[in-house]
């Protein structure tokens, strides 16, 4: 494996050499709603809080995974991990770097619609980037307005229809074996404004065993019902019929053959498919000058089967073993209502947000031998037989009060209760079958921001959070089934977020730098796991100390230029770093654009310090630096719109570990990435 560290020093060489380079889409006064629930300027809000914009998550851009896009954003570490059976790696400010599979301690929402299960763990799959108008990311204290496991929100919003009626069909193809088909209309048809998207993605993968495919749908129509009252209908769907698992990797076969399948990922033909349907309508009305009321209400089922590769000896050795095959059969449904009034106070306007939210998911959990007989990766005798269930039950209120001078006050309280209760029809006895827990607590936030000059704002923040154990932390309380039912003696991680930050914004240019202090208690660690079970443990404090910093430009000459860094300092009580947390990371952009805008060019960096495996610290992925190179054409014909794009990632055909199973109990923790690959897309719009 070649690579190369990033560390303090080279990440301050390629501040000085590339300098500050612009989201694509970014306009002076970016206008965000994470942080307040309400259109407000992210400048003078006293967060953490950044908008990607449409023409950055989709020109040039393959337009499948989150990651290329959320890189851009510091203190969010996303990473692909070239396993479409598993979601994308994902943590904010560490939060959430512990994950094997899924995304947790983020909070996850697709128009409104919360794509984070009640228990706090989430999935991106189905996000739809090909109709995506914004992304916005919140770090830092306010996240804990958004409840349980919100070290972060990353929150995803359909475009709204241009004027007229537009029919785009996009082909794309590349290394990989990738190809995707995409259609996607929009319409304003009288009152209605109407965004339909569908899309077939397809890979053969980089490693062995790394084929998938994917069909996604999403559907966002909006009815402006008179003057004041607008009902928006969102419905999208995810069908995952197969994606081949590879498995990880030891220290010895990543140096032997990185594109190889990990042990048993064969023999066992580990896989993963999924199906989900979803739909939300949401209504908003506003009354008098300012003041408004919005509701939200949604439901979805979501059914996903995934064939592990625990041995055959282990299963049958341990007749209380659950299997290694995995079917979850979920619905889930909740509904928020929340009221926003202005009025004004002490020569100034005061804000008042106020709200409820209730989520709920019913799981019927399964697990059946991943053998029949002698043959192996099909589905045998059912082993695990539960349903679990899970609400919550939220109250929040946000007080926003700006002088209209120097100072902005933001606070906030918001009081979370998550219930979870477990029915097992299998392996307990009948008397003891049914068993529960709750977590409550309150979570105040409040923040302050000084104007200190024209385009200048400085900010303090602080705010307490939580993170309850998921419903996979809960499953297990001996790894070798000698202690049945949930682990409720695990606690909720409990921290306390400090940030002080800078922001300046005018036209043409954009920066901004926090500083945080984070202190966790009784955060969630690996105890033990053995045989495909894993039993988790609350360990002492954990401390994240670290400092953020984003510069963006544009200058007349057609240049534009982005650069986000990251520092972190995540450690426990015992001096051990937390494991997939780089302690450096950087990326940089620079990109120049032919007006009239027929043409551009875009270059990328993305760099990483070397990042630990496990929370013993024991082994870790060594730093790299990738670069990325995308060129894109426009051209109109009455009517008719062309646009091409090639894209070139890892220029240098670098070989590296792009991300890593945590905590992985046979030592297969490396997930290598793949070398240089080259895509090409065409998209045609009719108008």
């Amino acid at each position: 494996m070649q690579s190369r560290p990033l560390g303090v020093s080279s990440c301050a060489a390629a501040l000085a050499l590339l300098g500050a380079q612009a989201h694509a889409g970014v306009t002076p006064d970016t206008v965000v709603i994470a942080g307040t629930r309400v259109p407000e300027s992210s400048a003078e809000l006293p967060m953490s809080i950044d908008q990607i914009g449409q023409r950055q998550i989709q020109e040039g851009q393959l337009q499948v995974n989150m990651s290329e896009s959320l890189n851009s954003v510091p203190g969010v570490n996303a990473q692909l991990r070239q396993n479409y059976a598993q979601d994308l790696q994902v943590s904010v400010r560490g939060f959430g770097a512990r994950s094997s599979f899924g995304v947790r301690g983020v909070r996850l929402y697709a128009d409104g619609i919360p794509a984070t299960m009640p228990d706090g763990q989430g999935q991106f799959s189905h996000f739809d980037l090909g109709s995506a108008g914004r992304i916005e990311v919140l770090r830092g204290p306010f996240s804990s307005l958004y409840g349980n496991s919100s070290g972060g929100v990353i929150a995803i919003f359909t475009e709204d229809a241009p004027p007229g009626t537009r029919v785009a069909a996009t082909l794309q193809s590349g290394s990989l074996g990738v190809q995707r088909w995409a259609l996607k209309a929009t319409a304003q048809p009288g009152s209605v404004n109407l965004v339909v998207d569908a899309a077939h993605f397809s890979t053969n993968g980089y490693r062995d065993h790394s084929a998938a495919a994917r069909n996604t749908f999403n559907a966002k129509a909006r009815w402006q019902l008179d003057e004041r009252s607008e009902f928006t209908l969102i419905a999208n769907a995810l069908d995952l019929p197969e994606a081949q698992d590879p498995l990880g990797l030891t220290r010895e076969q990543l140096s032997v053959d990185p594109q190889q399948a990990g042990t048993n990922a064969v023999a066992y033909n580990t896989r993963k498919s999924v199906r989900q349907e979803q739909a939300g309508v949401a209504y908003q009305r506003t009354f008098g000058a300012a003041d408004v009321l919005g509701g939200l209400v949604y439901a979805g089922h979501r059914q996903t089967t995934q064939y592990q590769a625990i041995p055959r000896a282990v299963e049958i050795a341990r007749p209380t073993h659950p299997g290694g095959v995995i079917d979850l059969d979920r619905n889930f449904a909740g509904v928020d209502l929340h009221y926003t009034e202005q009025r004004a106070l002490a020569q100034g306007t005061l804000q008042l947000t106020g709200g409820i939210s209730y989520d709920n998911l019913d799981e019927a959990r399964q697990g059946y031998l991943n053998f029949a007989g002698e043959q192996l990766g099909v589905q045998g005798t059912l082993r695990r037989d539960e349903r679990n269930q899970v609400y919550d039950l939220d109250e929040y209120l946000q007080a926003q009060w700006d002088s209209h001078l120097r100072w902005l006050t933001v606070v906030g309280v918001r009081h979370s209760v998550v219930d979870i209760n477990t029915h097992d029809y299998l392996t307990a006895p009948p008397a003891t079958n049914h068993s529960g827990i709750r977590f409550s607590a309150f979570n105040p936030v409040a923040g302050m921001t000084y104007r200190a000059a024209p385009g200048l704002n400085v900010y303090g923040a602080y705010g307490k959070g939580f993170e309850t154990p998921t419903l996979n932390d809960l499953a297990y309380r001996s790894t070798d089934g000698s202690l049945t039912g949930l682990n409720y003696g695990l606690q909720p991680a409990r921290s306390d977020n400090f940030e002080l930050g800078m922001k300046t914004e005018v036209p043409g240019f954009q920066a901004t730098v926090a500083g945080f202090y984070i202190n966790t208690h009784h955060e969630l660690a690996v105890q033990s796991s053995s045989g495909g079970r894993t039993v988790f443990k609350n360990i002492g404090q954990t401390q994240r100390t670290g400092a953020e910093l984003a510069i963006s430009s544009t200058w007349s000459s057609g240049f534009m230029a982005h650069l986000a860094y990251t520092y972190i300092d995540a450690e426990t009580n015992t001096g051990h770093r937390l494991p997939a947390v780089a302690a450096n990371t950087l990326y940089a952009a620079l990109a120049w654009r032919h007006k009239p805008d027929n043409f551009s060019l875009t270059l990328e960096a993305l760099g990483r310090a070397h990042f630990y495996v496990n929370d013993a610290n024991s082994d870790a992925a060594a730093g790299y630096w990738v670069e990325n190179l995308h060129f894109d054409l426009n051209q109109q014909q009455g009517t008719w719109t062309f646009n091409e794009s090639l894209r070139i990632d890892n220029l240098t055909d670098r070989a590296y570990v792009g991300s890593v199973i945590v905590n992985e109990s046979n030592s297969r923790f490396f997930e290598p990435a793949p070398g240089r690959t080259v895509y090409a897309m065409l998209t045609v719009t009719h108008r």
